[in-house]
């Protein structure tokens, strides 16, 4: 073998482990980026100043009785002694969303994967 093949060979085996690397690496970091954008608050979609996410839309409002602490079937959110906390809605954009007892929203959660 000539000398010109063999550095063509090793060359070509070089950029072959280079592209799959690089594949995995690219992989790896666009999931890991869309995870945190589905789940980052400068997301419109989890933002608190999307009205789907805000205590003044009726579904997410204290004073809709499915969220009601006199509903025993309401979306009750309760701490490990039994004590309700708040409750939680699901917004039309797939966000989960924590209200304490009062409306005000105290936590999201990205249900889209």
């Amino acid at each position: 073998m000539k000398d010109w093949e063999k550095g063509y060979l090793e060359g070509s085996a070089v950029a072959i482990f280079g592209c799959i690397v690089g594949m995995f690496l690219m992989a790896y970091t666009k999931q890991s980026c869309a995870q945190n954008w589905d789940n980052s608050p400068a997301n419109y979609a989890n933002s608190q100043y999307n009205y789907n996410n805000s205590a003044a839309n009726y579904n997410n409002s204290p004073y809709n009785y499915n969220n009601s602490p006199y509903n025993p079937n309401s979306h009750g959110v309760y701490d490990n002694n039994g004590n309700r906390k708040g409750y939680e809605t699901t917004s039309s954009e797939g966000t989960r969303n924590i209200f304490d007892n009062n409306g005000n929203r105290i936590g999201y959660e990205s249900l889209r994967k």
